[in-house]
């Protein structure tokens, strides 16, 4: 039996959790609503109803109320991977663990707060930033699926950065043409480019590979 001493931190960690998902609800209809660099932190708090030192335990900066899950999304995308078939390799093992991560989403609402984050420079850098934590989730599992060598650290990393920058390409080039088409055709397009084999120019002025 649960003593109450036991019941206080979850019932805490769940009150946490429900403003802070109240506070990201209130501000994300601001931000689409009438942009985000044109929302202040002062009418995010009178409209979520608390004050600006509350936002601040929530939040470090504006940015973060957008991208705040980036790094959780990391720690999503390792567990999906660690379940991916064995007999994988990574770029399939990683694209099944990225699709995972997108079923059920909104994508009207995924594509707004796309075109938001990728015409804002402040988001576009802070979500850059972010996800730079992937590789710390990422690469171990990565490497194992590469053999585990010494020497595969360097090509497992590698495979990550060119993941998280095949999926924000991808994700800019969605939401430039308005969604026309499912966002993981754009991130197979994309990582279709770079796993092709290159192809040598032909004719005489081709100089070799250094």
């Amino acid at each position: 039996m649960s003593s109450m001493g036991d019941a206080q931190p979850g019932l805490w960690t769940r009150s946490r959790q429900r403003v802070y998902a109240e506070i990201t609800a209130v501000a994300m209809e601001l931000f689409l609503t009438n942009g985000f660099e044109q929302t202040t932190i002062d009418e995010i708090v009178v409209a979520a109803g608390i004050s600006r030192r509350s936002f601040f335990r929530y939040f470090g900066t504006k940015e973060d109320v957008v991208l705040g899950h980036f790094i959780a999304d990391g720690a999503v995308i390792r567990d999906q991977l660690e379940q991916r078939p064995d007999g994988e390799g990574p770029w399939t093992a990683l694209r099944g663990a990225i699709f995972a991560l997108d079923e059920g989403a909104d994508d009207e609402r995924l594509l707004a707060v796309s075109r938001m984050m990728y015409q804002t420079p402040s988001l576009r850098a802070r979500s850059i930033e972010k996800h730079l934590h992937w590789y710390d989730d990422l690469v171990p599992e990565v490497q194992r699926r590469l053999g585990g060598q010494a020497d595969s650290a360097l090509q497992a990393r590698a495979i990550v950065g060119c993941i998280i920058t095949c999926l924000d390409i991808a994700g800019e080039a969605w939401s430039v043409d308005d969604g026309v088409e499912p966002l993981r055709n754009y991130f197979d397009a994309a990582l279709d480019a770079i796993r092709r084999p290159l192809e040598t120019p032909a004719g005489p002025s081709a100089a070799p590979d250094a």
